[in-house]
């Protein structure tokens, strides 16, 4: 039996890695899609790269999402099975500054994948990473029927490259589907992304290299899920039988000063004592209030759910950052205790 060939876009970053890893192990050839850097940045499909890559299994290369013919050129040499476009500039605060830059990543890379399989490989299956914050200040819960009033630069660009594919599956018949997907997160998660900052700076507070962490609006509520889950959400909405648009997500939200609570919790620290709130660096132009996906329609057509809670996604994350600094758990209590009563 052939093997299945999916091109992944975005494969060095949190989702993009995940994803990987779940189609290798389904036995696919993947070829994952890099934007050229100064800096290498494949830490976190090392280990696949490593156990992969000799056998023919993971193949990498780069391309420029602003270059169609560097697009085309791949679809007409590998015509993959599936295209998963999870490449992005995907930091809703960054957008601000960088917007028009967020629009041609975000968008225009999204119409011109598709014009590409559209013209060279029609039969490629196409997966476009949407996004909850397309539907802004929409009141919760947000389903597939919620309409969009996105609040950012990064909000407008997912909406109009989440139209782009209805287009290209309405008026060209692409098999091309959109995946909504609420806050997901994971021990992969970028630095600049709260959850990431709040664990990693608990961690640096530890190991003694950091003293506070500093953090703007930690009132607003997102439905956040496990990365791993979300994944095979991705995948099994290619695998339907036909192209829908899915929102993803775990149908419970919380604050930001929830995650806190239970990040430091873990450790058996007071956070009032160790984290600075409503910093205006780090404050917004215009703030999505509330999310909290209605994931009815994946549940029952794709027999999705999760199976990471927001306690297990807080713990498994705060777990790799004290390793990170050479703590087990154990550890990282009994200093959370010194330093309690040193406070």
């Amino acid at each position: 039996m052939k093997k299945k060939i999916a091109f992944i876009t975005g494969i060095t970053g949190q989702d993009g890695s995940y994803l990987a890893e779940l189609l290798l192990k389904k036995k696919y050839k993947v070829h994952g899609l890099l934007r050229r850097t100064s800096v290498l940045n494949i830490e976190r499909i090392q280990d696949i790269i490593n156990q992969y890559e000799k056998k023919g299994q993971l193949n990498l290369h780069y391309v420029d999402l602003t270059d169609t013919a560097s697009i085309s050129n791949l679809i007409i040499k590998y015509r993959p099975d599936e295209f998963y476009n999870l490449a992005a500039m995907s930091h809703v605060g960054i957008s601000y500054f960088t917007g028009e830059a967020t629009l041609n990543i975000n968008t225009v890379a999204s119409y011109r994948i598709q014009e590409s399989i559209l013209r060279n490989h029609k039969r490629c299956k196409f997966y476009q990473a949407s996004s909850s914050e397309m539907f802004g200040s929409s009141p919760p819960p947000q389903n597939e029927m919620t309409p969009f009033n996105p609040q950012s630069p990064y909000g407008i660009s997912k909406v109009a490259a989440f139209h782009t594919t209805k287009y290209f599956r309405q008026a060209h018949g692409l098999f091309a589907s959109n995946g909504i997907l609420f806050n997901h997160e994971s021990p992969r998660r970028g630095l600049n992304f709260v959850t990431r900052k709040i664990t990693h700076s608990l961690a640096r507070i530890l190991s003694g290299h950091e003293k506070k962490i500093y953090l703007g609006n930690i009132s607003t509520r997102r439905d956040w899920g496990h990365s791993k889950d979300y994944v095979i959400g991705i995948w099994k909405i290619l695998q339907y039988k036909k192209p829908e648009d899915f929102v993803i997500s775990t149908g419970q939200n919380y604050s930001i000063e929830d995650f806190i609570k239970k990040v430091f919790k873990i450790v058996g620290l007071n956070w009032k004592k160790f984290v600075s709130t409503n910093n205006k660096k780090f404050m917004r132009p215009s703030e999505v209030r509330s999310l909290r996906g209605d994931s009815t329609k994946a549940r029952k057509l794709l027999k999705w759910k999760p199976k990471y809670n927001l306690d297990d996604l807080a713990k498994d994350m705060l777990m790799n950052d004290l390793k990170l600094y050479g703590m087990s758990l154990e550890h990282a209590k009994k200093i959370a205790k010194k330093l309690s009563k040193k406070k």
